[in-house]
This record gives C-alpha cells, structure tokens and sequence, in this order.
C-alpha cells in the first residue's frame, strides 16, 4: 500500500468523519421519529380509553334507567296513572338517546374496518327531513324548541322532490346536525333547518341560537374521539362521536360541511352533497327506519 501523504490523510479523515456525522445525524432522525410515533399511539391510546370510558357511561347509564323505570312502573297502582305516564315518557327519552349513540357507535365501528359504502336510490327528500323532524320532536318540545323547516325547493312531483343519493346515511347525518342544534340550544329558543337546490347539489343547513363554538374549538369539533368539554362535571352530554361520524359519511356521499358559528350566539352547519350519477330505479321514501316512530306522542 503506498503512503499517504498528510494532506491526503486529513482529507481523508475528513471524509469519515463527515460520514459519521450524516450517519449520526440519520439515527438522529429516525429516532425522533421513533419517539413522535411512540408519542402519538400513546395519545391515541389514551384516546381510545377515554372514548370506551365516555360512550359505556352513554350506554350503561340508559339502561339502568330504563330498567329502574320499568320495575318502578310494575309497582305503581291503577289510580297513580300519572305516574306511569310521566316515566314513560323518561323511558322514552333514554331509549331514545341510546338507540342514537349505538347506531353512531356501530356506524364508527364500520368506518374504521373501511366497510362503508354507499346504497343510492331516489330519495324522497322533504319525507327524509320531515321524518328527522318527527324524530326529534318529543326531545325538542320538553326544551321548549321550535323546528323550523324551509324548504326552498320548488321543483319536482308536487311537495315531493327526488334525489339520488344514499337516504340512510344522509339521514343518520341529518340526525347528528339536528341532535346537536336542540342538544346546545337554549330554553324556548328555535332550530331552522333550511333545504336548496343549487346546480344539481343539494344545500341543507340548520341553525341553532345556542351556545355556539369558539374560534378554537372549531378546528377540531370533526376529530375522532374528542368532545369539546371533558370536564367531569360537564353540563353537555356526548363524546364527540357524532360530528366524525357525520364528515366521514359526507366524505363517501363527496360531500362537504361547512360551519359558522358564534360563541353564545349559535351555530350553522351547512351541508352540500352532489347528486349520484349512478343509474338507480329503486325509490325510497324515509330512509331506513331511525330511532322510533314518533307517530303516538308521549307527554
């Protein structure tokens, strides 16, 4: 081997030590990533059990109402009627809260394994709202809250207007929107939901004059498993399931949703979903059957 020079010894050297410092500077790299991956399964985890926390809360306590209702109804005698009627009515109000948490849980439950997609047929679109509003109604009223429907839509068979789309999904989206305008209104206040056709894309939107959502909040009301109050003693109920659920399911209709909101003074949601192009000859009037027939009102 022949020697090297001093001048081609540093270089050399150099060269090395170049080599190791790039070298050092990957590892580096690779295990900052190391620990941010590390860091963001430990938040999801984290995450994930306060979800299962939240939504056994949302379904255990239902239950135990409900059963506790019940056994309190076969104890009542025949002249204490009232009474029935009154915790019928709480049955009512908690089947009805937890039929919506599990059909938004199973809904989750079928994003995650990528199992959705969508089912188009002509839908009947102001029977669709309607039945939303009907389901809504016995909640809204013991709030002391008026649902306003405009409907600006002027064209079709009639009152009846026809779209294609998928008329379970954009229903269970409907039903998220509206549940959360009566669940943040205030006492004796109103919902308008607003329904336009604009360049085959059909515009539902529904205001509310409750509590509103700050600046902050907004940038994250969409996320999986987080809810905008995690106090303990929080006043509002859920566990900011239902807003996911409903951009998941625009995303598979290539919709979009749009908020405006003002702290203490309301929110509007705002939803576009462009017709389907597929070629469908089944009609569908409702929907899949949602929540309960509100057809025998309870008091």
């Amino acid at each position: 081997m022949n020697n090297l020079s001093d001048k081609q010894l540093l270089k050399e050297l150099k060269q090395r030590l170049e080599e190791r410092k790039s070298i050092e500077d990957k590892l580096y790299a690779m295990s900052a990533d190391y620990q941010a991956v590390s860091k963001r399964l430990k938040d999801s985890e984290a995450l994930k059990s306060h979800f299962i926390s939240n939504i056994t809360n949302e379904i255990v306590n239902p239950f135990t109402s409900i059963i506790g209702l019940s056994k309190s109804i076969l104890s009542v005698e025949k002249q204490d009627w009232k009474k029935v009627v009154s915790m019928v009515a709480l049955i009512h109000n908690e089947a009805f809260n937890l039929d919506f948490q599990l059909r938004n849980i199973f809904t989750a439950a079928k994003i995650e394994a990528g199992e959705i997609a969508p089912n188009i047929s002509k839908v009947n679109v102001r029977s669709l709202v309607q039945s939303v509003i009907d389901s809504f109604s016995v909640v809204a009223r013991k709030m002391g809250i008026e649902i306003v429907l405009d409907y600006d839509i002027e064209f079709g068979f009639g009152k009846n207007y026809y779209y294609k789309t998928d008329s379970e999904k954009l229903k269970q989206v409907l039903c998220n929107l509206l549940n959360n305008a009566v669940k943040y209104s205030y006492k004796d206040s109103k919902v308008i939901m607003k329904l336009w056709v604009d360049d085959d894309v059909l515009h539902i939107s529904i205001q509310d004059f409750g509590t509103g959502i700050s600046e902050k909040n907004q940038k994250i009301i969409f996320d999986r498993f987080k809810r905008l109050d995690t106090g303990i003693n929080s006043i509002n109920q859920g566990h900011g399931l239902g807003l996911s659920i409903t951009k998941a399911l625009l995303d598979v209709l290539n919709g979009d949703i749009q908020i405006q909101s003002q702290k203490g003074e309301g929110t509007t949601f705002t939803i576009s979903v462009p017709e389907s192009q597929n070629v469908v000859d089944s009609f569908t009037g409702e929907g899949d059957d949602m929540f309960f027939d509100e057809g025998d009102e309870i008091f």
